[in-house]
């Protein structure tokens, strides 16, 4: 043991060191350094630093010596540092926000790893993912005080994409690789133990947010080069290691660019998956199924068991024109922030058809959580939501439905703050005329009770049938039509597609100056500003109304219903006749 120093062991305690304060005092940095190496010889034990530093603790050094004028003397000379910046996303609903990862490495400082702004479970764990993978990569993890902000600090950090540019900001920091200029560049990416990269959520509206940042670059999960494709004007780089990425710096291997895709062939892949000609009989109702397709009207079937209401609802994805590009993009966005996209594929290219089952809760159904995320209705935007036995839902469930299905879209709002989450979808609902379901039915009598009866009915709501544009009794098709040779002159999903971008044409020639798309998506001030109507087909329309006693919402759907079928007739006004055929999907079918 060393003159001049008293070594500190495990039996000394507060009162201990209160009396005999050690004389290494007069330079506490370098004392305490010194007393923590003869401790750890003195007891022959591996302790850790962070450990030894404990026992060192326990011996209550006065604070104030600390800042005695000797230590600020030395502090500049021992506590010296590196700072890296790094950038980064994150994504806040469907919208993302910039991250900038600050990394500071403190030499000559007791090994600590402290990660601040806001991290979540993920990013707390993100410490022991990143040194074992620096250390696995051919590198070594520093064994400094290493701290990283997350800036801006009042904003939540939520998941583990922030891994790979604080594995990358803490070889900066330490001085195992260059400088680095990254200032129009953005790194993402989850690390694993071994130093691979895995694929994150929501890389497409980070990627699509970075490009109008004006970043020139990204360098993200190679799993996710699928959906950067889909962005353009910005140079995006798969990687799949840590070690990758420290070569691609280096010079040595540099990364291949991600080739840009090309959508009008992805777009044109749609196909069927039940087709129009499959369905025998129902010819109302494939009527019906046009009309809501073509003008993107909601529709409620009510019929007996096996009377085709699910085959019906999902031949409507078939026979709806195909995504636009736009429209892609918005549902491509949707399920990456959802971590639903496939991992080959780089775009949603078919019409969304989401059908949950009838336990699902409201925030499973509308979106939501602590960290909110879409729903089904925002999974089904710009395509179909199937809700097979309606009344079977939960009733606040289903009046949770009834602001989204008027303004299409959610908004979720939290402590972190709100989120808009777009939810334009056709409802297609399906339900039984009473629990057993043979209400009505000539061959299979009901067994249910008056009571029974009404308050199957009562589980669903005014206000929300008064939403749904489309009322149709599906009733039950005979065998013999059945199993019988299907009529020549059956209508196919492509012809019916057809005709449906036709009518689709005519509406957004006539919105070209708006927002909207189809005729669904119309207020009260556009129903008036678009739709013409014949002087006696308003006649028609507002005797009809005192006599079913519509609502002022009911009687404008109608016009709106009108409307399309006008359109599927090539027409610019609105006659009678589609009055008439409008009026007979509004009465309800629960009556």
């Amino acid at each position: 043991m060393k003159r001049g120093f008293i070594p500190i062991s495990p039996q000394a305690g507060w009162q201990s060191s209160r009396r005999q304060p050690p004389k290494c005092l007069i330079t506490p940095f370098l004392g305490i350094v010194r007393a923590k190496r003869d401790f750890r010889q003195e007891q022959n034990l591996a302790y850790s630093l962070p450990r030894a530093r404990n026992q060192i603790v326990k011996t209550r050094i006065d604070a104030s010596l600390l800042f005695s004028p000797c230590f600020c003397s030395i502090n500049w000379l021992f506590f010296l540092s590196m700072l890296a910046r790094i950038f980064s996303a994150a994504t806040l609903g469907l919208e993302s926000r910039q991250i900038e990862v600050e990394v500071d490495v403190v030499e000559r400082s007791f090994p600590t790893f402290k990660i601040v702004g806001l991290p979540d479970k993920a990013v707390e764990e993100a410490k022991e993912r990143i040194r074992s993978a620096i250390d696995n990569s051919g590198v070594s993890f520093p064994r400094h005080k290493v701290i990283i902000n997350l800036a801006p600090a009042d904003l939540p950090k939520i998941g583990p994409s922030f891994d790979l540019p604080m594995a990358l900001g803490i070889l900066v920091a330490s001085g195992q690789i260059p400088p680095l200029d990254l200032e129009k560049t953005l790194i993402l990416g989850e690390l694993s133990l071994d130093g691979a990269v895995r694929r994150v959520n929501g890389v497409l509206p980070m990627v699509m947010a970075a490009r109008e940042w004006g970043f020139k670059q990204v360098f993200l999960p190679a799993a996710n080069r699928q959906e950067a494709a889909a962005v353009g004007e910005i140079t995006s780089y798969p990687v799949s290691s840590l070690k990758g990425l420290l070569l691609h710096f280096g010079g040595e291997k540099p990364f291949e660019k991600i080739a840009p895709l090309n959508f009008e062939e992805i777009l044109s892949c749609q196909e069927a998956a039940v087709d129009f000609a499959d369905i025998i009989g129902q010819d109302n109702a494939k009527r019906a199924l046009v009309i809501a397709a073509a003008g993107g009207h909601n529709l409620f079937m009510q019929g007996p068991p096996g009377a085709g209401k699910t085959m019906l609802a999902q031949t409507i994805p078939g026979i709806l024109p195909a995504l636009t590009e736009k429209e892609a993009l918005e549902v491509t966005k949707i399920y990456s922030v959802a971590g639903l996209l496939a991992d080959q594929s780089s775009l949603v290219v078919e019409r969304p058809f989401r059908s949950p089952h009838h336990t699902i809760s409201r925030v499973g159904l509308i979106g939501g959580g602590s960290h909110p995320m879409p729903g089904e209705i925002s999974l089904a935007h710009r395509g179909v939501l199937f809700l097979d036995e309606l009344p079977e839902f939960p009733r606040h469930v289903l009046e949770a439905l009834r602001q989204p299905m008027e303004s299409g879209q959610v908004i979720i709002s939290r402590a972190a703050g709100s989120c808009l989450f777009p939810a334009r979808f056709i409802l297609v609902a399906a339900a039984n005329p009473c629990p057993c379901g043979f209400l009505g039915d000539p061959k299979h009598p009901c067994r249910c009770l008056p009571g029974e009866i009404a308050r199957y009915r009562k589980r669903l709501s005014g206000p929300l049938l008064d939403r749904i544009d489309l009322h149709l009794a599906v009733p039950a098709v005979e065998i013999k039509k059945l199993t019988g040779k299907a009529p020549p002159d059956q209508e196919t999903s492509k012809e019916a597609r057809e005709k449906i971008e036709k009518a689709r044409l005519r509406q957004r020639k006539r919105f070209l100056k708006t927002p909207l798309i189809c005729n669904a998506e119309m207020g009260t001030r556009e129903v008036k500003q678009f739709c013409f109507i014949e002087e006696e087909a308003r006649q028609i329309l507002g005797k009809a109304a005192e006599r079913l006693h519509l609502s002022a919402r009911a009687y404008f759907r109608t016009l709106k219903v009108a409307q399309t079928i006008a359109d599927l007739a090539g027409e610019e006004k609105i006659k009678k006749d589609y009055i008439f055929e409008a009026l007979q999907y509004r009465s309800s079918t629960l009556d």
